[in-house]
């Protein structure tokens, strides 16, 4: 994730070191998983996806990439 904050909207981008299978999840912070937004095998390279909060509420969201052994969690704060 570029940015730690997001608007309604935003990108987030990441890069896969080598081919793997790769989820990307938002979680509240109670834990629950509120949007899957990658669930698929890719191959080594940069990758960006959209993501629409517009539904969500204001408040603290994370988000949680897996690609293979390789596990990445950040937090987010959702500002509308």
């Amino acid at each position: 994730m570029i940015s730690d904050r997001l608007n309604p909207t935003t990108v987030i981008e990441y890069t896969i070191p080598k081919d793997s299978h790769v989820t990307l999840k938002i979680y509240d912070v109670l834990g629950q998983e509120v949007r899957t937004l990658v669930d698929q095998d890719q191959q080594v390279g940069r990758y960006s996806v959209n993501f629409n909060g517009s539904s969500l509420a204001s408040g603290v969201y994370f988000y949680r990439l897996v690609a293979g052994n390789h596990v990445v969690t950040k937090k987010m704060l959702m500002l509308k």
